[in-house]
């Protein structure tokens, strides 16, 4: 019999956000909230940046201690802004990434200050033909250096790397860092939506995962991974869910993934589009009731 659940740990693009618009149902925010006063704690874990995911999970009416694993593992802090932990990709690791990836696709780097210069790439009107929906909501965090190597001229680390590009091309990318030399100094997770022909490859500092991110968490907290339930959709949320003893993972997400997690058992939840979130919440909450 599963073990009963403490911890609730939830995506958010693909997950609980619908597939377009960038509003949380309603009734999903009502099980997270619910969640969360039946004593359960809900942690959300984003590869968005904290400052990108906050105005979509504040509507929620969480309280201000849940914990936010953002930038796929490499900061933890509150909803309120709290740091927890924080983890940098090395200057140097981030400056010889740039000329060996410029021919695979548009870099951009995140660093963990707020305002203009958060976000730092080469090519703005590039990088908007590709995904240009987050372009323009990023847009006043965004500034463009030419070339990209001079972002790291006054020696700050960059917490995040990023290339988008085309399934294939960046399949190709995902291969050729991993045999690279870069390959022990960083950490690539892959983010796929092979109906819009668009993977976005995270280049974080070595360790670093939504899964090592909810380890330390759950140790804190003195949880044991039976007792956490944690819901993705996509290839970056693997390791966050290979830890968590009750892994969910939408039906509407990365093909190959839903294929992985019936292999493995795992359960099903419905599509990010018909509340999935909540459906598997309100399970939980209607057992504990019992």
């Amino acid at each position: 019999m599963p073990a009963p659940i403490r911890m609730i740990v939830v995506d958010i693009d693909g997950t609980l956000l619908p597939s377009s618009g960038t509003a949380i149902s309603g009734r999903n925010c009502q099980a997270l909230s619910d969640a969360q006063a039946a004593g359960l704690e809900v942690v959300i874990a984003t590869g968005r940046r904290q400052a990108y995911a906050t105005p979509l999970i504040e509507p929620v009416g969480l309280r201000r201690d849940t914990v936010m694993i953002t930038s796929n593992g490499t900061v933890t802090r509150t909803l309120a802004g709290e740091p927890i932990d924080r983890f940098l990709l090395p200057v140097e690791t981030a400056r010889a990434l740039c000329p060996a990836l410029r021919r695979f696709g548009t870099m951009v780097f995140t660093f963990d200050r707020e305002g203009p210069g958060e976000l730092v790439l080469e090519s703005l009107k590039t990088l908007h033909d590709r995904i240009s929906l987050w372009v323009e909501a990023n847009r006043p965090w965004i500034r463009e250096i030419k070339p990209l190597e001079r972002a790291f001229d006054g020696g700050e680390a960059p917490v995040q790397g990023m290339v988008c590009g085309g399934v294939r091309e960046m399949r190709k990318a995902e291969k050729w860092l991993e045999a690279s030399v870069y390959a022990p100094a960083i950490e690539v997770h892959r983010t796929e939506y092979p109906a819009r022909d668009l993977t976005i490859l995270d280049i974080l500092p070595p360790g670093c995962s939504k899964g090592t991110a909810l380890r330390r968490l759950a140790e804190q907290r003195g949880i044991e991974p039976e007792e956490i339930l944690a819901i993705g959709d996509n290839w970056n949320d693997r390791e966050m869910l290979e830890y968590a003893g009750q892994p969910v993972v939408m039906v509407s997400g990365a093909p190959d993934l839903v294929d992985l997690a019936r292999g493995r058992g795992w359960q099903i939840a419905p599509g990010n589009d018909e509340d999935g979130v909540a459906s598997i919440v309100e399970s939980v909450l209607a057992g504990t009731r019992v």
